[in-house]
């Protein structure tokens, strides 16, 4: 339904069985509204047709229609509840309008009363208050939106209270696909063991609703209690694994994990991943990706996860990455960033420091993306690098951190 400014010439679609009464009240529409364009649907089934042809502005609705019965506004609400409504009826049946109004009408109007000035105010006013009434919907639904992202945030997205001495930096940041839209399955989290191990994860859970969101933080949740208990490297995917299949909506749903376990004493760092991308080792002067081994994404089927090592150098860091990143569209038909793309980003931005490396990369990959409609899936980067033990402290930054 198209909300136009009351100046702008409107679209009336009368729906009425009588073809007197339809010309009747056609002449009033001129008579008030000179520029008006009348469509005439003798039923609902009729009505139903033109609503989507026409896209009217406002609908003048006959109570006693053939196919109405006593609940032509509900039946009329079912086919385009944005719409506004004028009930009509005649002098003898005024109650019939006022269950109308209770029914979800805007208003209604007694034919035998009605002249084209009437109605012009009628009809400014049904379109004037369904606009209203729209804006308060969306105001709502905006505001449950920001409260369900908060309770999210809270489950998908770790807290640095578990790293107590850590000798590493941690930066991070969430990206929903979509302005206002409610966080996905994305998640991450950061622990410290107390043998000052620092185990990092970050994961994505195939599709975008609620139910991803909810298996997102039942992974992380996990993922947290197992690492607290001792349990690590591919005996923590085996039970991750084992959480999915207990915890998913359907047969088809999987998930990606990699997770990092980096000792500050000596910068040894044990990889595991699940059908997870790699991730970046971005120092001052350059950016590499880091493709390790790697096992089948959780939910796919048993199988196994190896470990690798490696030992990362001073100075540098360690950028997790969920693979919105670099799987959206970035130029002419469907070519994709993908991996390359994305590096060369990285590359060109190595000189800014954790935080404003992560934004400068997000932003380069949204300008490629703007042409194509944007980015389509989620966002989630967490950064990790080691620091001297007199400053290693957890840097609390942006939303990750929230509570």
């Amino acid at each position: 339904m198209k909300l136009v400014a009351p100046w702008h010439p409107l679209t009336i679609l009368l729906v009425v069985a009588d073809p007197v009464s339809a010309s009747d009240v056609t002449t009033m529409v001129h008579e008030g509204l000179s520029d008006a364009s009348v469509v005439h649907a003798r039923s609902l089934a009729d009505a139903e047709a033109a609503l989507t042809e026409a896209q009217p502005d406002c609908v003048l609705l006959d109570l006693l229609l053939p196919d109405g019965a006593m609940n032509a506004v509900e039946k009329m609400r079912a086919l385009d509840p944005a719409v506004p409504l004028i009930a009509l009826t005649d002098i003898d049946d005024e109650h019939f309008g006022v269950l109308a109004v209770s029914s979800g009408a805007q208003d209604y109007l007694v034919e035998q009363r009605m002249d084209g000035e009437i109605l012009r105010r009628a009809v400014m006013y049904a379109i004037e208050r369904k606009r209203s009434e729209l804006a308060t919907v969306a105001l709502e639904t905006s505001r449950l939106r920001a409260e369900e992202n908060i309770r999210l945030e809270r489950g998908l997205l770790g807290s640095p209270r578990l790293l107590d001495r850590p000798g590493i930096d941690v930066v991070s940041t969430y990206r929903p696909s979509r302005v206002g839209a409610l966080l996905g399955g994305d998640f991450y989290d950061v622990v410290q063991t107390p043998d000052r191990t620092v185990h990092v994860v970050i994961g994505d859970v195939s599709g975008h609703d609620a139910d991803a969101a909810a298996l997102g933080v039942a992974l992380r949740i996990g993922w947290r209690t197992l690492t607290a208990s001792g349990v690590h490297g591919s005996a923590r995917m085996r039970h991750l694994e084992w959480l999915l299949r207990a915890e998913r909506s359907g047969p088809g749903i999987f998930a990606t994990a990699l997770t990092l376990s980096i000792d500050p004493a000596d910068g040894r760092v044990t990889v595991v991943r699940a059908g997870h991308p790699g991730f970046l080792q971005h120092s001052a002067n350059n950016v590499t990706w880091v493709n390790t081994r790697s096992g089948p994404a959780l939910g796919l089927g048993v199988g196994t996860w190896p470990e690798d090592e490696f030992v990362l150098a001073d100075r540098v860091g360690l950028v997790l990455l969920t693979d919105g990143l670099f799987e959206g569209l970035c130029g002419d038909g469907n070519r994709r960033l993908g991996e390359d793309g994305l590096l060369r980003i990285a590359v060109s931005e190595a000189g800014r420091p954790d935080l404003a490396f992560i934004e400068a990369l997000i932003a380069g990959v949204e300008r490629l993306a703007h042409a194509q409609g944007g980015l389509d899936d989620d966002i989630a980067v967490v950064r990790v690098q080691l620091t001297p033990p007199e400053f290693g402290e957890a840097t609390e930054v942006g939303n990750c951190f929230s509570d």
